[in-house]
């Protein structure tokens, strides 16, 4: 594959999470399957594909966590600033990604 071939992929993987705003699930389905589909095909695809998918599990259990705290008020203070950085991480990981840099998404847990 050609480099920008490569950007584009990884860009359109991290901007795929916001699916899940317009189809349910789309945001969890699209970039899990992006990134089976091509992460033989590029290291740096699968490099990429291994930090959304850690993105995806890592904020799933911050707001998780955060309606469970709602039963002790604090999770209606934590369960937004959770959402938005659900919504905020994956557009700049896009744009990193289209530079060709592998950006860490904040308070992410390495699973893969």
């Amino acid at each position: 594959m050609e480099e920008k071939d490569v950007r584009q992929w990884c860009m359109f993987m991290h901007m795929s999470q916001l699916a899940g705003y317009i189809i349910p699930l789309g945001g969890v389905i699209v970039p899990i399957v992006m990134w089976q589909m091509k992460k033989d095909e590029s290291s740096e695809i699968d490099a990429h594909g291994r930090m959304v998918v850690n993105a995806l599990l890592s904020y799933l259990i911050y707001v998780g966590i955060s309606m469970a705290l709602c039963l002790v008020l604090i999770g209606f203070i934590l369960l937004p600033a959770a959402s938005i950085l659900a919504v905020v991480a994956p557009i700049i990981g896009g744009i990193k990604a289209n530079d060709g840099v592998l950006w860490k998404y904040p308070l992410v847990f390495k699973f893969l």
